[in-house]
């Protein structure tokens, strides 16, 4: 085993989610050596790796200056402490991900990875902290994984033991209430060039709402919907998902609008491995977000966990003072944007099942400890060689105590091309200030809010 994992599932100690309810936990640990999110409070042996104090939160900066990295000190004014290189990358080989890795392989002259002192900068509200709790005390999973019981807003497995467990954190951590934003894909050809697919997307996370009960959910984690702004041809286009709790009750709802049409239809494939929105078929369906979805194509495994050299604090790739040309370079993102800290993940493996089917035949997952924001994938085909490599460059709404997305890539190795999604530089500033009711997210409301 590999001697970085620090903690495995045998030596947490940590019950079963067992089909039938859920058992005794050490609660009493939330908030104590571990964090009210169910990390180690601890920082690492050799202090690369620093102790939880609380994460990092300022008063939002000034008006149209919310995403200068001059408004989030100390990001602004740190260098990196080391730049990772084809040539030093033996280096740092236990701390890096396969596709890390693969990509310093594969571009030894451009790519990199400005190595960066560790913030450990996650944080939630306190009602978040209290429902991690109350799940940790009562929630539990069921039909193979495939149904989450008794969990509302908060994390529902901070003490988790098992892959499914930890997948479920990461579709349900706490991204505000409501949210809308703009998500800018774009598929980079091998030769540089793109056409921006923008999208605006009204979000509210149903789950994580304040004081919200199980009965309240009426089954349902997520309401989604989705607005082609560009380019010309697909705008107005409308996708509306609402993303259920209990997926062998009722698998996920989708309706697509299409404006030439002016019809609106259920879209029962907008799931597992079709071919997402306006992604040039470089990612599917249940990449966005990293991972969307149901689980039951694959079996999971929780490997443990270990520190890696991953994604963290974008605050400079976000600055939009940096146009999506300054993102992009022809093979690879901008990698003098981009920072990577040393951190704590968990170590999620997915293999696919032999009584199903899916385009990718395994996946490695790794997961930020500390807000449950999957950073890395490796993903393989059906040959069981390294197909795609996705990353996601996370940072805190320090005004909100939220976690959000910089921007995320996925890498195709064979394509020899790249996808940049969830940027926004040049679009208006995602609003942390709504709040949409669930009728916004009807069916018969699609056409009200269509572009044309």
């Amino acid at each position: 085993m590999h001697r970085t994992i620090l903690t495995l599932v045998a030596a947490l100690a940590l019950p079963v989610y067992a089909a039938d309810g859920p058992p005794d936990r050490p609660v009493e640990r939330l908030g104590q050596d571990l964090t009210p999110m169910g990390a180690e409070r601890a920082g690492n042996a050799d202090g690369s790796i620093p102790a939880w104090d609380g994460g990092y939160s300022i008063p939002r900066p000034p008006k149209g200056e919310e995403r200068y990295l001059e408004s989030y000190e100390p990001f602004a004014s740190e260098e990196p402490i080391a730049v990772i290189t084809a040539d030093n990358m033996a280096d740092y080989a236990e701390f890096l991900t396969e596709g890390q890795k693969a990509l310093l392989k594969r571009f030894p002259q451009s790519y990199k990875m400005p190595l960066y002192k560790s913030h450990r900068t996650g944080r939630a509200p306190e009602f978040v902290y209290e429902a991690n709790k109350r799940n940790a005390e009562r929630a539990y999973l069921s039909n193979g994984g495939e149904s989450i019981n008794d969990a509302t807003t908060g994390i529902p497995f901070p003490l988790p033991d098992t892959g499914k467990a930890v997948m479920w954190n990461h579709k349900l951590r706490y991204r505000s209430q409501s949210i809308q934003r703009y998500n800018v894909q774009l598929a980079v050809q091998s030769n540089g060039m793109y056409t921006p697919f923008k999208l605006q997307e009204d979000i509210r996370f149903h789950y994580s709402n304040e004081g919200v009960t199980v009965d309240e959910l009426e089954n349902v984690g997520i309401y989604f919907l989705q607005r082609v702004i560009g380019p010309p041809r697909q705008a107005g286009n409308v996708l509306l998902v609402h993303e259920t709790l209990d997926q062998i009750k009722e698998a996920r709802r989708a309706w697509q609008y299409n404006a030439g049409q002016r019809r609106v239809r259920r879209a029962p494939d907008v799931a597992y491995d079709n071919p997402g929105t306006g992604s040039d078929g470089l990612r599917t369906n249940d990449q966005l977000d990293m991972f969307n979805g149901a689980t039951d194509r694959y079996n999971w495994k929780l490997v443990g966990k270990r520190e890696m050299i991953v994604p963290y604090n974008a605050y400079k790739l976000a600055d939009n003072r940096n146009s999506y040309d300054d993102l992009t370079g022809d093979r690879h993102l901008n990698q003098d944007l981009t920072r990577y800290e040393k951190h704590r993940v968990w170590v999620v493996e997915s293999e696919l099942r032999e009584d199903t089917s899916h385009i990718y035949k395994r996946r490695t997952f790794y997961v930020d400890e500390d807000t449950w924001t999957i950073l890395a994938v490796d993903v393989y085909d059906q040959r069981d060689q390294l197909w795609r490599i996705q990353e996601l460059h996370p940072l805190q709404i320090v005004w909100k105590d939220a976690v959000a997305t910089a921007g995320s890539t996925v890498y195709d190795l064979q394509a020899n091309r790249y996808l940049v999604q969830e940027i926004s530089n040049e679009e208006p500033l995602f609003e942390t200030d709504v709040s949409f009711s669930q009728r916004h997210f009807t069916p018969g409301n699609i056409k009200r809010v269509a572009t044309r």
